[in-house]
């Protein structure tokens, strides 16, 4: 059983956060406040297991609220603002949880809590992980290049072929753009759109359904993608 609090100034979010933790039977929860600073004082004396964590509250953000605590327990965001997704991995989150959510949604994100056993799995996989690719060679007509990965700001599809952008460059490759999601170190580069790959560590911000690069692209993320994107940058970031 895990111990959680709720963060959430939303009566009826709070409602319905009661209900799913009551229903999912491996939650107990501890308290529930309606502003951060109240939390903040509950956990410099309580630990717990999970938070759940609104992003809009009076007197302290949830943001703000992540940047106080020096080593926050696993945190849930359930928010109706898309926009911080990014920001928010940058700290101990678990899922972002849109609103409003279903139950089945509410499930998955918890089930995203890594147990003891999981956490030792995690960390036999990374002293054992293998160095990522860091060029490659691509066909670009009669021509083979080699290119540094990490210069890559995206990968777009364009009828026949593939075409790789740097900042100063663009290459065009017969491989597709399927070629490129399966054999791209997944922890970089990602699908976003039945069009586009693009290099996470590129991206500046999310906003709604557009990603914003560092060399001013905006790259669309189609709605098929938004859900394993998501997934695939809170692991990166």
């Amino acid at each position: 059983m895990m111990n959680c609090v709720i963060i959430e100034d939303q009566p009826p979010a709070q409602r319905i956060l009661k209900k799913y933790i009551e229903d999912i039977g491996t939650l107990k929860l501890k308290a529930t406040f309606t502003d951060a600073i109240s939390a903040l004082e509950y956990l410099r004396s309580n630990s717990v297991d999970l938070l759940f964590l609104d992003i809009h509250l009076p007197k302290m953000s949830g943001m703000d609220f992540l940047k106080t605590i020096s080593n926050p327990p696993p945190v849930i965001l359930t928010t109706a603002f898309a926009d911080y997704a990014l920001e928010s991995y940058d700290f101990n989150v678990i899922d972002y949880l849109l609103k409003p959510f279903s139950f089945q949604r509410f499930v998955k994100g918890v089930s995203k809590i890594p147990t003891e056993a999981k956490r030792q799995e995690q960390s036999i996989v990374e002293k054992n992980i293998k160095p990522t690719q860091k060029e490659l060679f691509i066909k670009s007509g009669h021509e083979l290049i080699k290119i540094k990965l990490e210069n890559v700001l995206y990968i777009k599809s364009d009828t026949d072929y593939t075409a790789l952008f740097l900042h100063d460059k663009k290459y065009l490759s017969s491989e597709s753009l399927r070629y490129w999601e399966e054999h791209l170190d997944k922890n970089q580069f990602a699908r976003t759109h039945k069009s586009y790959v693009v290099n996470i560590s590129k991206i500046e911000k999310l906003s709604g359904s557009q990603l914003h690069l560092n060399n001013k692209t905006v790259i669309p993320i189609g709605r098929v993608y938004k859900e394993g994107f998501m997934e695939r940058i809170k692991w990166r970031l």
